[in-house]
């Protein structure tokens, strides 16, 4: 029996149908199309609408899609992971009620948040639990409705973040294909820079918050720009050396959709050329954490067995790095 590695056997996506232009944004706040495109490469993002529906409802529809695509009976799934930062409820993991919901009733299920990054951090939570050889079968969805804690007036947020869900599911390989290596990082510096201020425990939900729009998404953009410039383009350096790959080497870089200009200079930093780099931000904008999972549903057909991908992202907290894996099957 050989070494097992945690391989993503399956990927599936959902997406709301309401699309929000640029040109649409135009007549929202002081912002226009050539400014936005120009700067972050979005041309559109996608908003979910309808009364009741949460991140969960994406959340769901990824995974519905995926199950059937794999084929698999839900309740052999051993545990269902959700990376969000904007979950349906306080206290109640979002997770568990997803995992109810698609007939996962054999799992445990749990939420976890690192902003941006969401999706890398349960890549390697993901693999660990399969590596451990407890678990045959575990479901990864990055879901988020950022349309939720938007301030459509605040033309440095609104115009850069969708909504969206992607999902993996992870397996055990014995090829030496999945999961190869990691190199994470965080910095408590960045709650200064990209924050949520009113509805935790620090400053809990008051009418003056709720006045002062305290419970929308503040970012110093500036800031953020230049701390995930310098770290997402120095981790993806960092693992190509540990692992020896040259550029020739790897197949595709699956960067975090927050810029163009930051996956053009990650790419960069990394010799890789613009033709091996998965993008899709002028679909979609930034959908935080479902970004690398729609990259791979977007990209899968591209996509063969043995390829060298190597992931990047960066989030709020601050949370960032990249992992490096091989595909495990061709479509």
């Amino acid at each position: 029996m050989g070494k097992i590695s945690a391989a993503i056997t399956a990927v599936g996506k959902y997406v709301p149908d309401f699309v929000l232009t640029n040109k649409e944004l135009e007549t929202m706040v002081d912002t226009n199309d050539e400014w936005i495109t120009t700067r972050t490469g979005i041309k559109e993002r996608r908003i979910l609408k309808g009364e009741g529906k949460g991140t969960s409802f994406m959340a769901i529809k990824a995974a519905e899609e995926l199950i059937q695509k794999r084929g698999i009976d839900p309740k052999e799934i051993d545990l269902v992971i959700v990376g969000t930062a904007t979950p349906d409820l306080q206290v109640a993991a979002t997770a568990a009620f997803v995992a109810s919901e698609i007939g996962a009733t054999n799992a445990f299920a749990f939420d976890l948040e690192a902003a941006c990054s969401s999706f890398l951090y349960g890549m390697s939570t993901a693999s660990s639990y399969i590596e451990s050889g407890r678990y045959k079968k575990v479901l990864l969805i990055g879901a988020d409705k950022m349309s939720s804690i938007l301030d459509y007036t605040d033309r440095t947020t609104c115009i850069i973040f969708g909504d969206g869900a992607g999902a993996a599911l992870f397996e055990p390989n014995e090829e030496g294909l999945g999961f190869q290596d990691e190199y994470l990082r965080s910095d408590g510096i960045g709650r200064n820079f990209l924050k949520i201020d009113a509805g935790g425990s620090l400053l809990p939900a008051s009418e003056e918050t709720v006045k002062n729009k305290q419970h929308f998404v503040f970012q110093d953009g500036k800031s953020v720009y230049k701390y995930a410039v310098s770290n997402m383009a120095e981790v993806s350096a960092k693992i190509m050396e540990r692992n020896n790959l040259e550029e020739k080497d790897v197949d595709w870089l699956v960067p975090h959709q927050a810029n163009k200009r930051i996956i053009d200079a990650t790419a960069s930093r990394m010799g890789v050329d613009s033709s091996k780099v998965m993008m899709n931000i002028q679909k979609y904008g930034n959908t935080t954490s479902a970004t690398l999972p729609l990259l791979l549903a977007d990209y899968e057909k591209q996509l063969k067995k043995g390829d060298n991908l190597v992931f990047a992202a960066f989030g709020g907290g601050f949370t960032w790095g990249s992992i490096y894996l091989k595909w495990a099957y061709n479509s």
